[in-house]
Order: structure tokens, then C-alpha cells, then sequence
């Protein structure tokens, strides 16, 4: 599969998991055994939009698109620019 193919099984999986609106793919690598992705998911809308809730997931998969694993690595708010 290639990366696009790879992206939009990654969005189809969050979204089966629960997680309704996946906000951006921060990062995507290829390893000989398969694809590390990371989404960022709205965990909670909040107003102002800033005050969102974001969720940084890391997903899993093998070359041909299979799912291993999703791990919710950090949560922030949309406004925060700082890395912690």
C-alpha cells in the first residue's frame, strides 16, 4: 500500500474506534515491517475552539494497511503551542 492508502485506513480505524473527527495526520514513517502514523483526534469541543481537546494518537500498521496497535501518546489544549 502506499502512504495515501496507509493515511486513510488510519482514519478509518480511529473512526471505528470511537473517535469521531480526526483533526490531522502530525506524522507518518515507513519501516521495513509497516507504517507508524500519528493523528491528532478532538477528544472534547469545547468554546472557544482553543479550549478544544486534543488527543495525539499513534497508530500501527503492517504493510499491507493491517492495524497492530493505537496508543493515545498526549492530550492538549488546541491552544497550546508548547511542547511539555
Amino acid at each position: 500500500m502506499n502512504a495515501q492508502e496507509i493515511v486513510e485506513k488510519a482514519h478509518c480505524y480511529i473512526t471505528e474506534m470511537g473517535k469521531i473527527s480526526s483533526d490531522g495526520l502530525t506524522s507518518i514513517t515507513r519501516k521495513n515491517d509497516g507504517w507508524t502514523l500519528s493523528i491528532e483526534v478532538l477528544e472534547r469541543k469545547a468554546i472557544p475552539d482553543t479550549m478544544d481537546i486534543l488527543g495525539l494518537y499513534e497508530i500501527t500498521m503492517t504493510n499491507d494497511g493491517e492495524f497492530l496497535s493505537l496508543e493515545r501518546k498526549k492530550l492538549r489544549k488546541r491552544g497550546d503551542t508548547e511542547d511539555h
